[in-house]
């Protein structure tokens, strides 16, 4: 798989056995809706696999991307990707969780994010349960966008916890619905 575009544009990065990645359709598709708020964001990349997702948005003009996976072969992978494409230790912090966990380390260091891109495993209502539990914690910057990446026949609900679906995108099989929270939906 090849980093699609930005400063990275090209790589070739390594994908870790037995997981779905983002097709490249899909990636190229989500970076160019958010081709006008990708640079200088925070990033968290959840069920990040390989790291394709926050490595693209790095390249793109994130200042930070953080990674969480449980998955240890998904994490080696993703440390030999960076590694590979040089990208420097600042830029990125890299979590061996499972994501609620990660999400809970996260809150009690203070971090915040911008862009919250998530991409659990098919058919577990891991998207629904996951999207509850980050709108219950206080990781977001007060615009923030979540995204998350889902079987079409997984459509979420309109309103989960504190978020309200703002869009929502079809490409083949796969479904990217936008979230943000309701306080801050201007529309």
């Amino acid at each position: 798989m090849k980093i699609i575009a930005g400063e990275y544009k090209g790589r070739i990065i390594d994908m870790p056995v037995g997981i779905r990645p983002t097709s490249d359709k899909v990636r190229k598709s989500l970076f160019e809706i958010l081709k006008n708020q990708i640079g200088g964001t925070s990033f968290l990349d959840l069920y990040c696999g390989s790291g394709a997702i926050g490595i693209e948005a790095l390249s793109r003009g994130a200042k930070k991307t953080v990674f969480i996976d449980n998955n240890y072969d998904c994490i080696s992978i993703l440390k030999k990707n960076l590694n590979k494409i040089g990208i420097s230790q600042g830029s990125y912090d890299i979590y061996n969780k499972d994501c609620i966990n990660g999400m809970g380390a996260l809150q009690k260091s203070g971090a915040s994010f911008d862009i919250v891109f998530l991409d659990p495993p098919y058919y577990m209502s891991l998207a629904k349960n996951t999207l509850i539990e980050l709108s219950n914690c206080d990781i977001l910057t007060p615009n923030a966008l979540v995204i998350a990446e889902v079987f079409k026949k997984e459509s979420l609900p309109e309103v989960l916890g504190n978020f309200k679906k703002t869009r929502s995108y079809k490409y083949g099989d796969t479904l990217l619905e936008f979230y943000e929270k309701y306080s801050h939906i201007s529309r």
